[in-house]
């Protein structure tokens, strides 16, 4: 196996500090590249070891986001050939995550320690703008720098591509666009120019839009498994089935199973940072509590119909602010009922103790 060091896999001052201050130097330092349930993969600068959780770290987690994601750095101590238990998680950078398909008010980890977030979709039937603007958002929300990746390029024409572009440009300010094709090769030398040693990137798109075949082509390897595109849905097939991260000459990887849903979670920064234009033109309505439906005074009607701000840009911003407003409701009502069940526990505790007497 090839020796790399540290910085390679993306180690900070920041994380080193954290070491001595919390006297971890007597432990070893890896970073977790594979998770399957309660088993990890934690590369360090000289090995891969198979790694679980020590006991006092696993029954002390008060939820998923306590135990160790793709991306995290933690604290090894190797018991045997090519295994390890994992005695504590550094702190996380960044967490990239969204809301838990078909869970209320759950979210799920995609990685953490994530520097940018590349979002890849082809310009054939993936193409959704809305969506663009859904990942953009969630990188948003977690301080991860949005790039789009558009793919498959050769299956159009110039002058489609250009509209596609134009698209993209009229709906989504300040965010790098990477017009790219895995087959001709055509946009790779480019895009291959963006990536940093130590830096680490997430895939982001859904099944079939080429992510798997780019992490080859910028990796220089046949890592990924590849599906051919099938003809009667127009995309690849679906071949990645969970998150690893991977460790190449000009950066760290990590690649992700195709997501059908981006879900919004309750952080509304992420929102305000994507939709600016709108948050910053609602400033200047007459009513602090205006809804933007048919007050008079509204400063984002009167921009709707002057064309300042795009239908559809709007349109997508009150859905995702719809989603963000419920799983809020949501969370803060679970969190109630947390509350009242643990004052029913202690006054049962306290009326049990009572009657004892």
């Amino acid at each position: 196996m090839k020796t790399i060091t540290l910085n390679d896999l993306g180690f900070t001052s920041d994380l080193k500090k954290h070491q001595e201050k919390n006297s971890l130097e007597s432990f070893s330092v890896g970073r977790v590249i594979l998770e399957h349930k309660d088993r990890y993969i934690v590369k360090t600068a000289t090995n891969e070891l198979e790694s679980e959780l020590i006991g006092n770290l696993r029954f002390n987690a008060l939820n998923r986001s306590d135990l160790p994601a793709v991306g995290d750095w933690v604290a090894i101590a190797q018991y045997d050939e090519n295994k390890a238990l994992i005695h504590a998680v550094y702190p996380r950078k960044t967490l990239l995550e969204r809301k838990a398909v078909g869970k209320l008010n759950e979210t799920q980890i995609i990685a953490t320690n994530i520097d940018f977030g590349i979002i890849v979709q082809s310009v054939n039937r993936d193409f959704s703008i809305n969506r663009l603007e859904r990942y953009i958002t969630i990188c948003n929300t977690s301080n991860i720098t949005p790039i789009i990746v558009l793919n498959k390029i050769d299956l159009i024409n110039k002058n489609e591509l250009s509209i596609l572009l134009n698209t993209i440009k009229n709906r989504i300010k300040n965010v790098e666009v990477y017009p790219i094709s895995n087959h001709t090769l055509v946009g790779l030398e480019k895009l291959k120019s963006i990536f940093l040693k130590g830096k680490t990137y997430c895939l982001l798109g859904s099944s079939g839009v080429g992510k798997s075949t780019l992490i080859n082509t910028l990796t220089e390897t046949n890592l990924m498994e590849t599906g051919e595109i099938s003809e009667s849905i127009d995309r690849g097939k679906h071949v990645t089935s969970h998150r690893e991260l991977i460790v190449f000459n000009n950066g760290i990887l990590v690649d992700n199973p195709g997501m059908r849903e981006v879900g919004m979670t309750d952080n509304a920064e992420g929102i305000e940072l994507t939709f600016e234009q709108i948050l910053e033109i609602s400033t200047d309505c007459k009513f602090s509590d205006c809804n933007h439906i048919n007050e008079k005074g509204c400063a984002i009607l009167k921009a709707l119909e002057n064309g300042d701000i795009n239908e559809e840009t709007f349109a997508n911003f009150q859905k995702m602010e719809r989603e963000r407003m419920h799983y809020e409701s949501s969370l803060t009502e679970k969190k109630q009922q947390g509350k009242n069940l643990a004052k029913l526990i202690r006054q049962n505790k306290k009326s049990r103790n009572n009657n004892k007497y």
